[in-house]
């Protein structure tokens, strides 16, 4: 009859994994699912500017692009860029994301992100009857102009560039304007200048104006005296012709002042959606503009704000393999499961390659110990003199081979135990003897 194989050594260690992996497995899953902000949400609140203008149509763009992937982006309309970081500092405003203007956000909470900057915006100021060469004091003394809205960045650019010009109380603000509204007066001649920050080059107002012969564009010659004391403007270069080629429009380059346009985010806007925003920054200002090339936005500059971890990531190493392949939602809890199971696999798999030796290494320290009380047993008997009694050493060897008898060892060590009671068998003979 053929004997029945030996459990396999390590079966009990086995079970156990067996039973333990899974409930390790569903905890690293609860905890990916249910801790923190593993759900993106399907809606984005979005504060731009003043409804027809550049702002609000970068908003729609980045709506659509966001409907795509099933969020709903709502747009609210603002004065601009001191509007915008009002809204996002407040909470209970319910805005989440806003292009601001550098300068605008400094010294706001540090709750506040930013995804990098998709903008050049340059300070559009223009002028009927405009002289050849004039300066611009010689433009704006004593002309009626718009400076923009209360609260628009622009307004507070205008008035600290008056000032630093010598012209506040000098100038005349006439109107809060936004840029469309001031283009028509401008035309009509109820104004005679409009300061416009933020319209793009290739925007119809722009446009318009630039190849209007009875407008000019103020000249600034000390544009990089402005870029060195303010970290957040630049000094930017229109070239001639720009606004018509055929009537050389303008008639010269003209040096202006412009400030770089961050994407901010509060701090709590899920990753998965600012990873969505990131790429959708990069299909709404893919197209190039006269003061800046195609492909490099958004661009990892911080201006005013720090890049969050997201963006850090993004212009590191763009999308992974998940963001890929995966739609939005389903990859954001990915890659948490990936962040809690990972760390959890690398340590359960060399624990679980040591724990064999471990029990190995327990179980043989069992025997060991059973072998050193069976010697100094022997060291007993061997100590007593001829003719001694040995009744004591013999209800010790009795009690210890009850012991063995009931000791519980798994099969693998079956041989040590035999082995044990065989030495045993020998000292009790021994005993006899005595």
């Amino acid at each position: 009859m053929t004997p029945a194989p030996a459990p396999r050594r390590f079966a009990g260690l086995r079970r156990a994994a067996t039973v333990l992996a899974p409930v390790a497995l569903v905890g690293a899953l609860a905890a990916a699912l249910f801790v923190g902000k593993p759900f993106p949400p399907r809606t984005l609140v979005m504060t731009t500017g003043p409804e027809g203008g550049d702002y609000a149509r970068i908003g729609e763009r980045y709506r659509d692009a966001l409907a795509r992937e099933g969020v709903e982006l709502e747009l609210r309309p603002s004065a601009g860029n001191v509007e915008n970081v009002a809204r996002l500092r407040d909470a209970r405003s319910g805005v989440s994301v806003g292009l601001v203007a550098g300068g605008f956000a400094s010294g706001a909470d540090a709750e506040l992100d930013s995804l990098g900057t998709v903008l050049v915006e340059p300070l559009w100021i223009f002028c009927r009857g405009l002289a050849a060469g004039s300066s611009p004091a010689e433009a704006l003394r004593g002309r009626h102009a718009s400076i923009g809205p209360e609260s628009s960045g622009t307004r507070a650019l205008a008035l600290e560039f008056l000032r630093q010009e010598g012209l506040d109380g000098v100038a005349a603000p006439a109107a809060a304007l936004a840029p469309g509204a001031a283009e028509e007066a401008l035309r009509r001649g109820e104004i005679d200048c409009a300061f416009m920050l933020g319209s793009h080059a290739h925007s119809p107002v722009v446009q318009r104006l630039l190849a209007d012969p009875a407008l000019g564009l103020v000249d600034i010659p000390r544009a990089d005296a402005y870029a060195a004391l303010y970290p957040s403007v630049r000094k930017v270069v229109l070239p001639r012709g720009v606004g018509s080629l055929k009537a050389d429009l303008p008639p010269a380059d003209v040096r202006m002042l412009a400030m770089k346009t961050s994407l901010l985010v509060r701090g709590d806007v899920h990753p998965a959606l600012q990873f969505l925003l990131l790429d959708a920054a990069e299909e709404v200002h893919a197209r190039r503009d006269v003061f800046r090339d195609a492909g490099k936005v958004p661009a990892p500059e911080a201006v005013d704000v720090p890049l969050s971890t997201v963006a850090r990531q993004f212009h590191a190493s763009g999308k992974s393999f998940l963001q890929r392949h995966l739609p939005f939602w389903l990859w954001g809890i990915a890659s948490r499961l990936l962040l809690v199971v990972v760390p959890l696999l690398a340590v359960l798999y060399p624990l679980a390659r040591l724990l064999p030796f471990a029990w190995d290494w327990l179980m043989r320290r069992r025997i060991v110990r059973l072998y050193g009380e069976l010697r100094l047993l022997e060291k007993e008997l061997d100590g007593r003199p001829p003719g001694a009694p040995v009744d004591d050493v013999a209800e010790a060897l009795a009690r210890f081979e009850k012991r063995v008898d009931q000791a519980r060892l798994p099969n693998a060590y079956a041989g040590a135990i035999y082995t044990l009671r065989l030495h045993v068998g020998i000292v009790r003979d021994r005993l006899r003897q005595r």
